[in-house]
């Protein structure tokens, strides 16, 4: 095994998140469809935005806050994801760096702005986002550092940035570097309109280059076109090393062989926001898996994680994960 200085590095959409509360009414008049995820252009990006209230804007995008999760873990994470040389850029690289995240990306200076997610939350927490990609998914192999995606002990991939031919071969680029460095390479799904999408090329990202896959269920039944979760489950432990998949309220299942884990979710008095919770439950389980814990342990740093941030408003943790974890560790 290479020196490896960093625990995961994640590779994904670099956007800046606006999330505003608003009721079942706005979500329906401006044709969005509830608790998904639609990619939407100039035009309709400025016109929903002058549209939605008073909001928190804070830097996102779901590799990045699965880095961030790491971090708060005590983990060592890095990111790699394109921004522009703008105030949005800026704060972005600001923002995961300040809270101890490797960025090395340089701003890109093509007239195409920073990205950003416009998140819409409902009174009963759902999420409904509306992303302008921007400059970020013009990523391309070009901005794969061979060097810093091989410090990783896992490379980990986000389902959200495989629109684009150049973005899928920047992935598998970092699959090779990856795997030639003797680390792990993980997959989040991310959406089940992305699973629609690229069935067929995420099948054989799967099979192929992915150890470690991140699913809800939703999008694991979608990427096999079955209707149950048992049926889906047997489904992946053929094609990759490690499945992680969870069922929100009935908290997750992990698969790795012969071994199936079950995992309770952990408590939370009152859910406030959904946004980021697939991202972080991925954040507790590649930091435990990166340390050398069972899977049982890295089921419940994963719950832990999603469980702390569905009770604020925002995809990254406010409170350390670090302490949260202390009683889950042996």
């Amino acid at each position: 095994m290479p020196d490896l200085n960093l625990d995961v590095v994640g590779i994904g959409n670099a956007l800046v998140d606006v999330i505003t509360p608003c009721d079942d009414e706005f979500v329906t008049s401006h044709g969005v469809v509830k608790g998904s995820m639609t990619l939407i252009d100039t035009e309709r990006a400025e016109s929903l935005y002058r549209a939605m209230g008073p909001g928190v804007e804070m830097s996102g995008g779901s590799a990045a806050n699965t880095m961030t999760g790491i971090a708060s873990f005590g983990g060592r994470a890095g990111y790699v994801g394109k921004i522009a040389a703008d105030q949005l850029g800026d704060v972005f690289a600001h923002d995961l760096r300040a809270v101890g995240v490797a960025f090395e990306s340089q701003p890109a200076r093509l007239g195409v702005p920073t990205g950003r997610s416009l998140i819409l939350v409902t009174p009963d927490a759902q999420r409904t986002m509306n992303t302008y990609l921007g400059v970020a998914e013009l990523l391309n192999p070009g901005d794969i550092d061979d060097a810093f995606v091989a410090s990783g002990r896992v490379t980990y991939l986000e389902g959200y940035l495989w629109d684009r031919p150049e973005a899928m071969e920047a992935y598998r680029k970092a699959a090779a570097i990856t795997h030639s460095a003797g680390g792990k390479v993980a997959l989040t799904l991310s959406d089940s309109f992305c699973v629609e999408r690229h069935r067929e090329a995420f099948l054989d990202l799967v099979a192929e280059e992915v150890d470690i896959l991140f699913a809800n269920e939703a999008e694991i039944t979608a990427l096999f076109e079955v209707a149950h979760f048992d049926h889906a489950l047997i489904e992946v432990r053929r094609l990759c090393e490690v499945a992680a998949l969870t069922r929100s309220e009935r908290g997750s299942v992990v698969a790795v062989d012969d071994e199936v884990v079950a995992v309770d979710a952990a408590p939370v008095e009152r859910v406030a926001d959904t946004t980021g919770a697939g991202d972080l439950y991925a954040a507790g389980f590649l930091f435990g898996f990166t340390q050398g814990y069972d899977l049982p342990t890295c089921g419940r740093l994963a719950s832990v994680a999603a469980a702390e941030v569905i009770t604020h408003v925002g995809a990254r943790p406010l409170t350390s994960l670090a302490r949260l974890a202390e009683r889950y560790l042996p």
